[in-house]
């Protein structure tokens, strides 16, 4: 509860008991001054209690100093009069006015947090401000907001209070004064309001290059608000109120609540404010996305809590704004066990189906009323996440917050938050009850659990008094559960199926038809853009469905319109959390001694970590045109290389000279593989054919004439041959390498033809040979199943040419490069295009391990890569041209690469 009360922490942060949630919801504060309440009794003897007096748009609130005494909260609706004090005191330095109402509320009586205290009937109360020449303008002031409060329709009310705000606002502006530095320069100034939980504060905003500002024009809770740029982590542009008005800014990377929210009068504003944040955070950080996040998490590098942290913040959900709180999935359902096992599915809640379709009764019942609804027809007539439903789980931390949003009371006693097991027994069995769970249940915090406040909550029927959450009987107190809840938030089962969840929250299952097949339509009003609040030109009608809208709850922001992937888990990961927010991600890999495949896969991994520390060993120069391809015997000693300049050398490493010089035809080489025991070497060719060249007896053994375009690479895999062409099409071989090794030709045999819409510039192979991924020139990337020769997926990725592709080691995703400049990332199981980076030039290819790239640009460089941050770690200096090719070792500690600068450079890893 730490990180949610920080989000709400400014408006407390006075001395005073006054808070902003004292007003009404969409009222605002305006002005104070110091001033004296003077009370009559009936014998017309008077009381003085000092104290401030609170200007609003919708009431007057008098705070006394002394806190046995209640605030004073008077609506201005219900006031009869409102003057300065007759000829008496008009002249006197204890100028006074009075206001006449026929009921006020008295709240904090002895500071203590309760259900307001309704005073009914005829009250005359009598109020002195210090700077008595202000009186007049006070009252002038008063009168006017209360001419607005008094107003038939709301929307007129709504227009004048605006009115009044907007001229306000306009006659003051940002003090200067109020800089940190006075070196700053300002960029930018406009008005804004501050947003907190149920709290609209309204002001200026200023952003500098160095600070970003906020000035309350009340000047409460604080003058000023200010947040460094070089302490800022993220920012979010936020649909406010349906309207694109609002932006939040973290300082943190994990924390589940943000710095500062403000809601602008115009997006132009927001725009602005927001491009200059996102300048100055452009030198210093990279921008995660959903598609960023989603690979961060699929390869183990956040928790599921992170991951659910950050897809909530993408999709617009916010601690600040209660109608968007951020939406967890109820994970348990067993609370009754004295015991609890998370290494049984019967232990979790089935997070394929929302909460609605968890029992199956209730489902079959509101199927049928959906049925016989007409259009728009809905399931649940509820929401699983509301204003109502975050406070009906955080009563206990936040009861001024409840009060706020009912009037001044807390809910009856039986319909609190009283039981755990109660509650999600009657989100499987309740006619309208479908709500999910909050963050805080999988924090570190469990205060919103306990009455610590020793709150009044009321009795409930029996006379049992509302206290502390009950907790099931497999938790030792409240923080064995949340700790007991994360572990299961974090357990193999929800890792597994987690994805499934994601899809009806946030994904491909939110809407349309996939919503309707899983049971998991709500109200349309609850779906981003299904409302038009611009053209309903009732002010009246328009109040009412805003307010209809936020009270009901809103579906989150649609991220992925297809099927999320899931989880995958390179040997065992496990997540230690020393914070809610605040999680590290510890490998406990152990390879055993005695296991060569292990030990290769740490070396493996220890070069990649090491992978910017490349270094040039030796430099040579042996072709005439750009180098296209590269291979290498088994033990390194020599190098194969196929050129534009129509040739295939062979260059000894041990002697660092060439050995051979080959011409098939005279047209280009295109690619070249060694085939198993390296004795004959494959070329590909622009003239259509497929070249076989016999290492040992020096001379060309056999030729393939398979395609009638160039043959752009070929790959081979489990006695096959897989040729890619610019005649738009991959075949596949059958090929022994004993017979193609041998001296007489060979029949090669097709076995698959797969057809593109354009000419196949590159291709990639699993170890299987089960799948093919190929890339055209006209960005197409495609994922093939080559057992039953079609086509799995097929993605518009690149803006022009596919340069490379190829499968990571585990075969769970694809890596292209593109003429664009850009490296896409696809999801092989759902076909999803996952991540998309780009360095601005074009990378023409590229080594990966599935985390990390090694890549070479169009000036010769190489550029490591790191997919999970976004960004590029390293550039390395290398060729004075173009990167056309690269081959790297099996323990990934040499490469060598090619270019159209006509060299190969051989790199060796510098530990």
């Amino acid at each position: 509860m730490a990180s949610w009360r920080r989000a709400d922490s400014l408006q407390h942060s006075s001395k005073g008991r006054f808070s902003l949630l004292l007003l009404d919801l969409e009222e605002y504060f305006f002005e104070q001054h110091i001033a004296q309440y003077i009370s009559r009794a009936g014998d017309a003897t008077e009381r003085s209690i000092s104290g401030s007096l609170k200007i609003c748009s919708k009431s007057l609130i008098f705070e006394p100093d002394k806190i046995e005494e209640p605030i004073l909260k008077i609506a201005l609706r219900d006031c009869s009069k409102i003057e300065v004090e007759d000829d008496l005191f008009r002249n006197s330095l204890h100028k006074r006015f009075s206001v006449v109402c026929n009921q006020v509320y008295l709240i904090k009586e002895q500071n203590i947090v309760a259900p307001y205290k309704l005073q009914r009937g005829g009250g005359h109360f009598f109020f002195q401000l210090e700077n008595s020449r202000k009186v007049d303008d006070v009252v002038q002031t008063i009168l006017q907001l209360q001419r607005a409060s008094r107003l038939e329709k709301l929307g007129d009310q709504t227009a004048m209070i605006t009115a009044i705000l907007q001229s306000r606002l306009a006659r003051a502006s940002f003090d200067k004064n109020s800089f940190q530095s006075v070196c700053e320069i300002s960029n930018m100034e406009c008005e804004a309001e501050m947003i907190t939980p149920l709290v609209s504060n309204p002001g200026h905003v200023c952003i500098t290059d160095k600070y970003l500002y906020f000035q309350p024009l009340n000047g409460y809770p604080k003058p000023v608000v200010h947040i460094s740029l070089a302490d800022i982590r993220r920012i979010y542009k936020r649909r406010h109120m349906l309207m694109p008005l609002g932006l939040e800014v973290y300082c943190t990377e994990n924390d589940l609540c943000s710095d500062i929210y403000l809601k602008f009068y115009n997006p132009k504003d927001r725009d602005g404010v927001y491009y200059y944040i996102a300048a100055y955070l452009e030198n210093h950080m990279t921008e995660h996305t959903a598609d960023s996040y989603m690979l961060q998490w699929q390869m183990g590098q956040i928790s599921n809590y992170q991951y659910l942290l950050h897809l909530n913040n993408l999709a617009d959900r916010s601690c600040n704004d209660l109608s968007q709180y951020p939406v967890f999935p109820w994970i348990i359902a067993d609370y009754t066990s004295s015991l609890l096992d998370l290494t049984i599915p019967e232990t979790f809640r089935d997070l394929r189906k929302p909460i609605g379709a968890l029992n199956k009764d209730r489902l079959e019942r509101l199927q049928k009323r959906y049925h016989e609804m007409p259009e728009p027809k809905f399931i649940y007539g509820s929401h699983y996440s509301s204003p109502g439903y975050v406070l009906f789980y955080l009563v206990r931390v936040a009861p001024e917050h409840m009060l706020c949003i009912q009037n001044g009371k807390f809910d009856h006693a039986d319909r609190m938050f009283n039981s755990i097991a109660e509650t999600w027994k009657n989100c499987l069995d309740g006619v309208t009850d479908f709500k999910e769970l909050i963050p805080e249940f999988y924090g570190s915090d469990g205060s919103f659990l306990l009455n610590s406040l020793n709150l009044d909550l009321g009795k409930r029927q029996g006379g049992k008094l509302v206290d502390d959450v009950e907790i099931p009987p497999w938790a030792a107190g409240v923080d064995d559960f949340l700790q007991k809840n994360r572990e299961a938030l974090e357990s193999q089962y929800v890792s597994d199926h987690l994805h499934e969840w994601i899809d009806l929250i946030f994904g491909c299952k939110q809407r349309g038809s996939e919503a309707v097949a899983a049971n998991n339509v709500f109200h349309p009003v609850t779906y981003e853009g299904e409302i038009d609040l611009k053209g309903i030109e009732d002010p009246d009608q328009k109040i009412a469905m805003l307010t209809q809208i936020l009270e009901f709850g809103q579906t989150p922001k649609q991220l992925f319109t297809k099927p999320h992937p899931k989880r995958i888990f390179s040997k065992s990961r496990s997540f230690s959390r020393s914070s809610s927010q605040n999680l590290s991600t510890v490998e406990s890999v152990s390879p055993s001694e005695d296991s060569f495949e292990d030990l290769t896969e740490e070396s493996k991994t220890i070069a990649w970590s090491n992978i910017t520390k490349f270094q040039i060993e030796s430099r040579h120069k042996i072709h005439k045109e750009a180098i296209t391809d590269i291979a290498v015997s088994s033990n390194g000693s020599s190098v194969f290389t196929t050129s534009q300049d129509s040739t295939l050398k062979m260059f000894c490493t041990s002697q660092k000279s060439l050995q051979r010089s080959v011409s098939f035809s005279n047209m280009a080489l295109s690619s070249c593989v060694l085939l198993p025991g390296d004795t004959t070497v494959m070329c590909s060719s622009w003239d259509n054919n497929v070249y076989f060249y016999s290492i040992a007896f020096g001379r060309r053994q056999d030729t393939l004439m398979g395609h009638d375009d160039a043959v752009s690479q070929i790959y081979w895999c489990n006695n096959k041959l897989f040729t890619a062409s610019w005649d738009s099409t991959v075949k596949v071989w059958s090929c022994v390498p004993t017979d193609v090794c041998g001296t007489k030709r060979n029949n090669f045999k097709l076995l698959a033809e797969l057809e593109h819409d354009a000419g196949v510039n590159t291709i990639s192979v699993s170890s299987d040979g089960s799948l093919l991924a190929s890339g055209t020139k006209e960005g197409v990337v495609s994922i093939w199943d080559i057992a039953d020769s079609c086509v799995l997926h097929q993605l518009p990725c690149h803006n022009g040419t596919v340069h490379d592709i190829a499968l990571s080691p585990d075969v769970r995703h694809v890596l292209s490069a593109g003429e664009d400049g850009c490296l896409k990332i696809i999801d092989v199981q759902t076909g999803m295009l996952i991540s998309s980076l780009s360095s601005g030039e074009r990378q023409r290819c590229f080594c990966w391990n599935g985390q990390t790239v090694l890549s070479g640009n169009d000036t010769g460089e190489l550029l490591v890569w790191d997919l999970i941050g976004g960004r590029i770690l390293e550039r390395m200096t290398g060729h004075a041209d173009a990167v056309t090719c690269m081959w790297m070792n099996q323990s990934c500690n040499t490469i060598i690469t090619g270019s159209a600068d006509r060299q190969i450079l051989l790199w060796k890893l510098q530990y």
